[in-house]
């Protein structure tokens, strides 16, 4: 064979199995590419509050239209569509610099899980925000607003009022839940499910369980919710209101639409409520209709909720409010909202305020 040929041939040899050797190299890279991304939003709002039976108070804020927080999650690919994926997430009040949602909040209690993705669905251990404040949030125009939306009132700005003014209505419990595990389901053209359980996690404490079941569905401009949630507790819980003597356990079904129409998008909810208390019981049914309405480079956004109990205090309880947002840019917007809150038995309340939200 010529010489030049022979080595031309080693030549082209070597550099194939280099390649060979690049690319399984490359591959096993690949399974092991990981990622971490921080990212939050920093919302404040000045006007003013005034709960029903108090006083008026002007203030400055956090969270008008979105609670604010911070928090880093990642991800680690494992190879075969598995994943390896954490998030940790904090509140915080950026009027005073201090974390947390309200004093004494856990640091990270929006999220603080780890878990795995997989192409059979994903399952994640810790502090998991709960399947109700997904379906709430989803299926009412204010979304996760603790200051405007009506629906947010009703469900979760019940129980915890006390002693501001005293209510039975309303889900007892954080929107987030300790010591849970939960497992989701892949989307099957536009259907997932999932569902949620989360202990007591002390000794003594085994009866204070915690399940939900739900499912999302989206397609097109329809979207669909429904959520199961049960909470037993004994007498000190440990992430549940100390001031709900009585309690044995709760019951709530949560059902939620949507229909998008471009000039219009309306929502709808119902909730209802089963107390079990020692002596006795009653339950409290929830209802909110809302819409949102492009105008302008913004969006109006309007809504009403209805609760009645059967029992305790024997309460109607009614919130409407309406608001405005204007987006500055993709990540930045400005709002304006006013909210009117009644229960039959005390003074009415009302929130009015303009505030900017900032994403990063």
């Amino acid at each position: 064979m010529n010489p030049t040929v022979s080595r031309v041939l080693k030549l082209a040899a070597k550099a194939t199995a280099a390649a060979g050797m690049f690319g399984l190299l490359a591959a096993n890279s690949a399974h092991a590419q990981s990622s971490v991304q921080l990212y939050g939003q920093v919302d404040e709002w000045v006007g003013a509050t005034k709960f029903p039976g108090s006083a008026n108070a002007w203030n400055v804020g956090g969270g008008g239209m979105s609670t604010s927080y911070w928090g880093l999650k990642g991800s680690e690919d494992l190879g075969g569509g598995y994943k390896a994926v954490f998030a940790l997430e904090s509140f915080f009040r950026a009027q005073n610099g201090e974390y947390g949602r309200f004093q004494g909040d856990t640091f990270f209690a929006r999220n603080s899980y780890v878990g795995i993705e997989s192409p059979y669905g994903t399952f994640t251990a810790g502090r998991l925000t709960t399947q109700l404040f997904v379906s709430t949030i989803l299926f009412n125009p204010f979304v996760d607003s603790y200051t405007f939306s009506p629906m947010v009132y009703h469900v979760f700005l019940g129980q915890s009022t006390f002693p501001t003014y005293t209510t039975d209505q309303g889900v007892v419990g954080d929107s987030g839940w300790n010591n849970a595990v939960q497992y989701t389901t892949p989307d099957f053209n536009g259907l997932s499910g999932s569902a949620m359980y989360a202990l007591g996690d002390q000794a003594g404490e085994n009866g204070a369980k915690k399940y939900s079941v739900q499912f999302l569905y989206f397609h097109g401009p329809f979207a669909a919710t429904g959520v199961y949630q049960y909470v037993n507790f004994s007498e000190t819980p440990g992430d549940l209101p100390t001031f709900e003597p009585g309690y044995v356990s709760q019951s709530v079904g949560q059902l939620g639409a949507s229909y998008d129409m471009k000039y219009v998008k309306f929502f709808a909810q119902y909730m209802y409520t089963h107390n079990d208390i020692q002596p006795g019981s009653f339950h409290v049914n929830t209802g909110q209709g809302g819409v949102t309405i492009p105008l302008g480079t913004g969006t109006v956004m309007a809504s009403y909720a209805y609760s009645r109990s059967n029992g305790g205090l024997d309460q109607t309880h009614k919130s409407w409010a309406i608001g405005y947002d204007y987006p500055l840019s993709k990540r930045t917007d400005v709002y304006a909202a006013y909210l009117n809150d009644k229960y039959n038995s005390i003074s009415s309340g009302d929130t009015f305020g303009v505030g900017i939200r900032a994403k990063f």
